[in-house]
């Protein structure tokens, strides 16, 4: 990690939401950004900043999301995901993130990542893989 990342940095970005990203169960006419999708365009949003902040060789991946889905959100609408980092401990990067349509606050929470080495990660889950392979035989 680089000693830039430190907390009190703070980003936006904007996500436009699709069909993709909304519900659908409830017929088109209700159709609002899903929470699922919401965390994982939080998710990508957080990783994403993150990337300048980490060294050759590093990623991040997600440990921990906690989320309030306040407002409906339909189709063909922008929201503006802020969030900001109020942690760093180690690896363990804490932001705290808001989401907002045009009207409203429609979603709230805490995510969590962790900084990985990424060779270190694909031998963790190599090893995994054949402890998986040996309890099928």
């Amino acid at each position: 990690m680089k000693p830039s990342l430190a907390p009190g940095l703070a980003f936006s970005t904007r996500v436009l939401v699709d069909e993709a990203r909304c519900i659908s169960f409830m017929g088109k006419e209700n159709m609002v950004y899903a929470t699922p999708r919401m965390v994982s365009d939080v998710e990508y949003a957080c990783r994403d900043y993150l990337l300048a902040h980490l060294d050759e060789g590093e990623d991040s991946v997600g440990a921990h999301v906690s989320i309030d889905h306040l407002g409906a959100t339909p189709p063909a609408v922008e929201v503006a995901i802020e969030a900001r980092i109020t942690a760093v401990d180690k690896r363990r990067v804490t932001f705290a993130y808001s989401v907002r349509d045009p009207i409203e606050e429609v979603g709230r929470g805490v995510h969590v990542r962790f900084v990985v080495d990424k060779s270190k990660s694909q031998e963790r889950i190599a090893a995994k893989r054949a402890r998986l392979a040996a309890q099928i035989k």
